[in-house]
């Protein structure tokens, strides 16, 4: 089973799109999370340590997540998806984007 959790700052937008679309890939459970001090939902130590591969949206979302958690992280693999804050909720496009991005990590194999 695959344990994905995704982040990115407010946990409203491009995180919670990437939890829906891959929740119903089967071998794959979702979770997800924002790294800013207001995010929806804000990242915690547990969904880390849950998680066997973890999504950022951007570079930054890495840097601040080593930063936090830089203990919690150790043989977690992060990937950074390059996919900027500008598109809205279950936004066609960027369904489209992550299921490019991601979903070759989170394929049956």
């Amino acid at each position: 089973m695959k344990r994905a959790l995704f982040l990115c700052s407010q946990n409203r937008l491009r995180s919670p799109t990437a939890e829906q679309v891959f929740s119903s890939w089967p071998g794959v459970e979702t979770d997800s999370a924002g790294l800013g001090a207001d995010a929806t939902v804000p990242l915690s130590a547990e969904q880390i340590e849950w998680a066997n591969i973890i999504f950022v949206m951007e570079k930054a979302h890495r840097s601040k997540l080593s930063g936090k958690f830089k203990r919690h992280l150790n043989g977690k693999r992060v990937i950074c998806l390059d996919i900027p804050d500008e598109y809205a909720y279950m936004q066609p496009e960027l369904i489209k984007l992550l299921e490019a991005k991601a979903g070759r990590f989170l394929r049956p194999t």
